[in-house]
């Protein structure tokens, strides 16, 4: 039996030594392939057309409740009128080449306007910002004033300077004379609401989270803790009130009086931004801190409808195209295979939470 065992542990020490060695090997090649990487490759623009989205979900559904025959007789009508459509675009494309190389104008068939959607889902630091920023860019070296940009977004808010940034991105499209609709079907609170006011139009789901436009700041302290173990906490500063409160020094009443004076100065600015953007806002009433949601937003001008992005979406299908813009990162090898472990941990955990609480919340 201990033979077999010591067998056995050399066995596993092989396959670990050879698990890691290849893990390194890959790491290496992703390494080197990330330094040969050239500046501009680093990503690109994703265009998806919610309108055909659509009518495909529409035509498949519509071709599962036909019979067996009736779905035979479909299937060759579409593939004809796949086959005309093909027609029809090459016949077109020749017609303006032959222009061009006339010398003449080419005229383009009526179009519809578009609406361009962006998404924003943001954390406490924004961290999408920087893709925002690039599809504003695509967006707005194509967009006119008979478009549209919707952003569906969802924040709860976070650090005053990161989402500062995007609603200031969000002024691009403003300052463009591009009308803006901003949809949020979950949450836009604080830093969110900085940049939902910048809309021309604001639609909130009936159950959406409005508001909290307040400033608020919380540091631990524990220079009694250290006090007690005699432990001494020194820190050199320039400037007055280079440091207000710390975490670790003895927080004075002029500290706390200046920290609250630069909270109260930040909730001013931040009451500005929003009152000069939405001036249909009592900004007095509402810039308290509190949240409201369904009639509430309306009764207090945070929104003007109550819709979901969904129904809005595809209201404007109808009436014009409607084209999701993405900026996509492109993953190093490191990247990939780190966000692989993660999901793999998370899925993991996220099961066994779940049977968790199924067998906690039994009756039986």
């Amino acid at each position: 039996m201990a033979e077999f065992f010591a067998s056995y542990g050399l066995f596993l020490l092989k396959v670990i030594t050879f698990v890691v060695a290849i893990l390194i090997v890959v790491f290496s090649i992703a390494m080197l392939g990330s330094r040969g990487r050239k500046p501009g490759s680093e990503g690109r623009i994703e265009i998806t057309k919610l309108n055909e989205q659509l009518d495909d979900m529409k035509e498949a559904l519509s071709f599962s409740l036909l019979d067996e025959e009736a779905q035979k007789v479909a299937a060759k009508e579409k593939k004809a009128e796949e086959k005309s459509e093909r027609k029809a675009k090459k016949a077109a494309a020749k017609k303006a080449k032959k222009q061009r190389g006339d010398g003449e104008t080419v005229v383009a068939e009526s179009a519809k306007n578009r609406v361009y959607v962006i998404d924003f889902d943001g954390d406490i630091r924004a961290s999408e910002v920087e893709n925002m920023r690039r599809e504003i860019s695509a967006i707005l070296t194509a967009a006119n004033e008979q478009d549209e940009v919707v952003l569906r977004l969802e924040s709860g808010g976070g650090m005053v300077a990161s989402y500062g940034l995007a609603a200031s991105q969000l002024d691009r499209i403003r300052d463009k004379k591009v009308p803006l609709t901003i949809c949020v079907d979950k949450v836009a609170a604080s830093g969110g609401y900085m940049m939902a006011c910048v809309a021309d139009k604001l639609i909130a789901a009936p159950f959406a989270v409005l508001g909290s436009i307040g400033v608020v700041a919380q540091i631990p302290n524990f220079h009694r803790l250290l006090k007690q173990f005699n432990i001494d906490f020194e820190m050199l500063t320039a400037g007055k009130y280079k440091r207000t409160l710390t975490m670790f020094g003895e927080n004075t009443d002029e500290g706390r009086e200046k920290f609250v004076e630069d909270i109260e100065r930040i909730h001013s600015q931040f009451k500005t931004y929003v009152n000069d953007r939405r001036p249909v806002l009592d900004i007095e009433k509402i810039a308290t801190g509190e949240i409201w949601s369904g009639q509430d937003v309306l009764d207090n001008a945070l929104a003007d409808e109550l819709q979901t992005s969904d129904a809005y979406l595809m209201d404007k299908c109808e009436e014009a195209e409607v084209i999701k813009v993405q900026y996509k990162k492109k993953k190093t090898m490191s990247e990939r295979f780190s966000i692989g472990i993660q999901n793999t941990t998370d899925g993991l955990l996220m099961r066994w939470l779940d049977r968790a609480l199924k067998a906690r919340f039994t009756i039986g």
